[in-house]
């Protein structure tokens, strides 16, 4: 079994309460530093079904200073998904996977993250009863009942059977983690400074080379992103050293002939201009 932690979900809406909010023993306790989400579905390959839920990842990891070290998409096959699995547990520290939890044939994530751990699949039933309750019979099928064996629940209960580690307290079974990893108490989160600027990347591309070969070992990354068809450019500060970014942003404002700006839509206040090179 990994000595990772593995989310798994379908819906990325809510992380869970114990990364959050780092709801773990600090007696022995070590840092999520890194991350990596894997998506799963043959309908994003295809391009049927666009994945929003690796940039909500990417959000809340930003936000509490996890490095997201990847993002990969695979196809609804078991192998190719025990592999990813498996390969990045052993490299991040916390792994977020997305997709193919359903009731059909082709939902085979809780199936095969079982499979890459050695873990039975079992009923989880605090998710088996949110079902219930949240849950309302489809139009086509009136006779439904959760309380009835049919082949309807049958596939239903695919949703709420688990990789489950008998080893383990039922609290713990969704996140399989170990149990001495949290997030930064103190919250800690990166800070993004923008710098929008009229000038063309190629006229600036000298001056950010040699600031960000200056600033690496501070851990700040400096990045410059070309708006085609917008009268500016934006130059981005990243890093988790918030007052030695704030004492770049006047440098950098300078050298580029720009201004901060609070999102990339406020630079066009500034107005003239241009995105490209000549």
């Amino acid at each position: 079994m990994s000595s990772r932690l593995v989310v798994s979900a379908c819906s990325l809406g809510r992380i869970p309460s114990a990364l959050r909010f780092g709801r773990v023993s600090m007696m022995a306790a070590s840092t999520i530093h890194t991350a990596a989400c894997l998506i799963i579905g043959d309908e994003v390959l295809g391009g049927k079904t666009v994945d929003t839920n690796s940039a909500y990842v990417a959000k809340w990891c930003f936000s509490l200073g996890i490095r997201l070290r990847r993002i990969e998409v695979v196809e609804d096959e078991e192998g190719e998904i025990v592999e990813a699995v498996r390969r990045m547990s052993r490299c991040y520290d916390f792994v977020v996977t997305s997709g193919g939890i359903g009731p059909t044939h082709d939902d085979i994530t809780y199936q095969s993250i079982a499979k890459a751990f050695n873990l039975p699949l079992k009923l989880h039933q605090q998710a088996f009863e949110k079902m219930k309750r949240l849950s309302r019979p489809h139009p086509s099928q009136p006779d439904f009942s959760y309380d009835q064996d049919s082949p309807e629940l049958r596939a239903k209960l695919r949703m709420v059977k688990l990789p489950t580690d008998e080893g383990k307290s039922g609290e713990s079974q969704v996140l399989f983690p170990r149990e001495d990893l949290l997030v930064d108490p103190e919250g800690k989160g990166s800070t993004r400074v923008l710098i929008a600027t009229p000038l063309a990347e190629s006229s600036i591309a000298g001056y950010l080379g040699e600031l960000a070969a200056r600033v690496e070992a501070r851990g700040v990354k400096v990045g410059s992103y070309p708006r085609w068809g917008k009268s500016r450019n934006t130059v981005t500060l990243v890093g988790r050293d918030a007052a030695f970014i704030e004492s770049l942003v006047a440098e950098v404002a300078d050298r580029v002939q720009g201004q901060r700006v609070a999102t990339e839509t406020d630079e066009e206040e500034a107005g003239g201009g241009t995105d490209k090179d000549p």
